[in-house]
């Protein structure tokens, strides 16, 4: 079985809902997925199989009220049934988290989750490393409670950033540092040197 893990776009946007609808007791209208889509395009993603049908997705945002500390949050995570435990998940969360540092400078990212939900909870703080930050009573429509989790994405800042190496054909090793990052829109340049 082939997955492809990619950027969801416009077109996409209705088979995300589908698949929300088929996944999860909490949806959402379409011009929410549009405001996602057209606010931050770059932080949410699909997983399709071999035919090009959406599998699962993650519909993510940026906060818009931190620039000082900025991070994204998980508005919805879903895979369908026929495709769980394969890591899907797993990977469409790891890719929104890349794309919140790359694009946007992210320090972590946040999200909610029914307490009930032990398959999610497991995901998120095992495979994840999602901590819990507190609880929110009542905070779904039905009146259960959910746990607020953030996860650091610092690891994402390292692999952004880690050296890179480069051996020239007199065998000596050479270590680039200048690496291009994206922060609020602009390209910085960090450079060390020796």
């Amino acid at each position: 079985m082939s997955i492809n893990i990619r950027c969801a776009t416009i077109d996409d946007l209705l088979n995300m809902q589908h698949c929300n609808l088929q996944c999860l007791p909490e949806n959402y209208q379409m011009k929410y997925y549009l405001y996602h889509a057209l606010s931050w395009p770059q932080v949410s993603y699909v997983a399709e199989d071999e035919k090009g049908s959406i599998v699962g997705y993650v519909l993510a945002k940026m906060e818009e009220d931190c620039e000082d500390n900025p991070h994204g949050h998980i508005t919805s995570l879903a895979v369908k049934r026929s495709h769980r435990r394969l890591g899907i998940a797993q990977k469409l969360m790891n890719q929104a988290s890349r794309a919140m540092v790359e694009c946007f400078g992210a320090k972590y990212v946040s999200l909610h989750v029914r307490k009930s939900n032990r398959a999610a909870l497991n995901l998120y703080t095992s495979s994840l490393q999602f901590e819990l930050s507190e609880v929110e009573p009542k905070y779904y429509a039905d009146g259960e409670d959910a746990y607020a989790m953030k996860r650091d994405l610092s690891n994402f800042y390292m692999e952004k950033n880690a050296p890179k190496e480069k051996t020239n054909k007199d065998g000596n090793t050479h270590i680039h540092l200048a690496d291009a990052m994206i922060v609020h829109g602009q390209i910085r340049l960090s450079t060390l040197h020796h």
